[in-house]
């Protein structure tokens, strides 16, 4: 199972370094990452395998949505189901 995991917010050190940490701190993994600076905006989408976290998704999904709230971030995350699910006819 994947989740594609959005960042968007102010560009400052180390938002890659928090948002993969709290990622590996539970077991998931960073499969694919794409991010850009859009003058002091930043912007990053992330594949990550969620097959062996150690949390359950809703439990990913809060976790992530706090250190969105402490870095002034807003960080999404979307399963694979219902991302397929969105994009299927």
């Amino acid at each position: 199972m994947k989740a594609v995991i959005t960042v968007i917010g102010k560009d400052s050190v180390g938002i890659l370094s928090k948002v993969s940490t709290a990622c590996a701190d539970v077991g998931v993994n960073i499969i694919e990452v794409t991010q850009s600076v859009l003058q002091d905006m930043f912007a990053m989408i992330m594949l990550a395998q969620i097959d062996k976290a150690t949390v359950a998704f809703d439990d990913l999904v809060k976790k992530l949505d706090a250190l969105g709230s402490e870095n002034n971030l807003k960080i999404h995350v979307m399963h694979e189901d219902i991302f397929n699910s969105m994009h299927r006819i």
